[in-house]
């Protein structure tokens, strides 16, 4: 397949009395652009797996989720007291 450019291919498909595309260049550039994201994934991916954490990083983080668990479980507990039950002489099953 050879190399032509746009304007190349247009001329051979329509010609050269056709008109131009509505908004052609806009749709080319979006398509490049697009294109050039799709191609860029892998190395980010490649970049990601290939990079170092320091262990200083690695607590960190497991310091962040370990409050952010903690914080949750608090959250639960509030719940929990505000909607349950408000006596506690309530049998577990009722007969």
């Amino acid at each position: 397949m050879r190399n032509d450019s746009i304007d190349t291919l247009l001329l051979r498909h329509y010609g050269s009395p056709a008109p131009v595309p509505v908004d052609l260049e806009k749709r080319l550039s979006a398509m490049v652009q697009r294109e050039k994201s799709v191609q860029a994934r892998p190395q980010e991916a490649q970049r990601w797996g290939t990079q170092t954490v320091s262990r200083r990083r690695i607590l960190q983080l497991m310091a962040l989720g370990s409050a952010g668990a903690s914080i949750v479980a608090v959250g639960v507990n509030v719940l929990h007291d505000t909607l349950g039950p408000t006596s506690s002489n309530q049998p577990a099953y009722a007969l």
